[in-house]
């Protein structure tokens, strides 16, 4: 079964009751059961819900895996993750991550004496620099944010096994239909499925995919006993928005491609940030690991750092929004908006300078898209 199809049809059957195409939104906590501890597979909705496990199951073939969780945001499911470490462990983490998985690692780990590392994984000799006796986990984006740097998953997987690491890939830019971790040796992927999963800003939810047993029943049993699950409100809006991520995606790329090459040719444009870029330091490797290169992209303009405050104001398609991967195309300024919580010093090393805008392109019309960028510049 192809993409397009398992997006419809996997974890969709027709309610058994009713016979209701979609699957139906089981606002429901608690279930009647016929005798004391024999529930009609449901007993409580923070442990299980038919909604969610539809959803999960949905989610788990996308990936060509055997395991989804799903919860009440990205943050809760990196959360998550981060529930299987304990005190002295090192974990290597790219350098330009969300800032919320950021703020996550230093604000909140560190005081439980986790250890991290910041670096350029884009360069495999700095992480096998990092890796120390105490390292449990490399933590990847790729495509990065907002840098859209390019890590070479098969290679770093590759590296990390050698010392027992395991490996999470943040796959929210790339979405399954665009790149498959799992396949390529990474042991958890993990979705903000607010962004191109949902597709519509219209709920906040984050899932993880993964094939191993014992992990799948290590985050099995912390999803239930911490308890930031989703809603079936929210599941059935991102079951509805999978439904179509494939014709989606093909449009999203289609469009970034156009406004990068529109970007790049611009006289008031230093720098493009775009993997589908030849120019791209990335490009060869996002080529081979990923079947398009996505709709998210940064750049920074030939101006001053408050005329750049002023051109993502300036947009009139563009909404100026946080987050990402909707059918409306957002402009966002990750020195005052996403990247907020990393302190300028660190943005600065890491070269995420106050002119840098990023750019989440929609589905409309790329002729308004471009029109409308420039006129803002």
């Amino acid at each position: 079964m192809h993409f397009a199809t398992k997006a419809i049809h996997q974890g969709q059957e027709p309610d058994p009751f009713t016979g209701a195409i979609m699957t139906p939104i089981y606002q429901t906590a608690t279930y009647v059961q016929p005798a004391p501890g024999q529930p009609k597979g449901f007993s409580y909705s923070r442990t299980a819900n038919p909604t969610r496990q539809a959803l999960e199951k949905n989610l788990a073939p996308l990936e060509n895996a055997k395991y989804a969780l799903t919860f009440a945001s990205g943050l809760a499911a990196i959360n998550n993750i981060m529930n299987i470490f304990k005190a002295g462990d090192h974990i290597i983490s790219l350098d330009d991550p969300y800032g919320g998985t950021y703020r996550i690692f230093t604000r909140l780990y560190q005081n439980y004496n986790l250890e991290f590392s910041f670096v350029d994984t884009s360069n495999l000799e700095n992480i096998k620099r990092a890796i120390k006796s105490n390292t449990k986990l490399l933590w990847l984006e790729t495509p990065s944010n907002p840098l859209l740097k390019i890590t070479d998953i098969k290679s770093t997987v590759t590296l990390a096994k050698k010392h027992n690491l395991i490996v999470v890939v943040d796959n929210t830019f790339a979405t399954p239909y665009l790149q498959l971790p799992l396949e390529l040796g990474a042991d958890i992927v993990i979705h903000s499925t607010t962004k191109y999963l949902g597709g519509h800003s219209d709920l906040i939810g984050g899932a993880l995919v993964l094939n191993d047993d014992k992990l799948y029943e290590q985050l099995k049993f912390f999803q239930n006993a911490v308890g930031a699950i989703p809603g079936p409100l929210d599941c059935f809006l991102v079951l509805r928005g999978i439904k179509t991520l494939a014709v989606r995606m093909e449009r999203h790329c289609q469009n970034a491609r156009a406004v990068a090459e529109f970007l790049i040719k611009h006289p008031k444009v230093e720098k493009v940030y775009y993997p589908g870029l030849s120019s791209h330091s990335g490009y060869q490797i996002a080529k081979k690991q990923m079947s398009d290169f996505g709709a998210m992209l940064s750049f920074e303009p030939k101006c001053s750092d408050e005329q750049a405050k002023k051109i993502v104001a300036s947009t009139k398609i563009f909404s100026l929004a946080e987050s990402l991967g909707c059918v409306r195309s957002l402009i966002n300024h990750p020195a005052t908006m996403t990247h907020a919580s990393i302190p300028p010093e660190v943005r600065k090393q890491i070269g995420i300078s106050d002119r840098l805008i990023r750019l989440s392109v929609g589905i409309e019309d790329i002729r308004d898209l471009i029109d409308d960028l420039e006129q803002a510049l």
